[in-house]
C-alpha cells in the first residue's frame, strides 16, 4: 500500500552480544534494578526506562500488552507469495520485502 521497500535484520539466536546498543546498556539495567523485587511488567518496564550510563545514554521501554492469538501458521503458499528478497549477508534472518506489483 505504501510503495516501501521493509528490510527486516534479525541477529541469529543467542547473539545477542551483537547488537552494540543493547550490550552497552545491558550492565546499566542490572545495575538499575539490583535488589528491586520485580512483581510486574510495570515495574520492570519502568526499571528498564529510567536505566542510564555516564554519558547521557537512555532508553525507552514500554509494554506491549496486546494479545495476540497463538497458533497462527503462515503457509508455504503464503510465503511464497510475498515480494522477499534475502539480503547477501544471512539471507535466512535478514531479507527486504518489496511492493506487491
Amino acid at each position: 500500500e505504501t510503495g516501501l521497500k521493509i528490510s527486516v535484520a534479525h541477529f541469529p539466536p543467542g547473539t545477542s552480544k551483537w547488537n552494540k546498543i543493547e550490550h552497552r546498556m545491558f550492565s546499566h539495567i542490572t545495575q538499575n534494578w539490583r535488589g528491586r523485587p520485580l512483581l510486574s511488567v510495570e515495574t520492570v518496564v519502568n526499571l528498564i526506562g529510567s536505566a542510564t550510563t555516564k554519558t547521557g545514554l537512555r532508553i525507552k521501554a514500554r509494554a506491549n500488552h496486546k494479545r495476540y492469538q497463538p497458533g497462527i501458521k503462515v503457509s508455504n503458499a503464503e510465503l511464497d507469495s510475498l515480494a522477499m528478497t534475502p539480503i547477501a549477508f544471512h539471507g535466512e534472518w535478514n531479507y527486504t520485502f518489496r511492493p506487491r506489483q
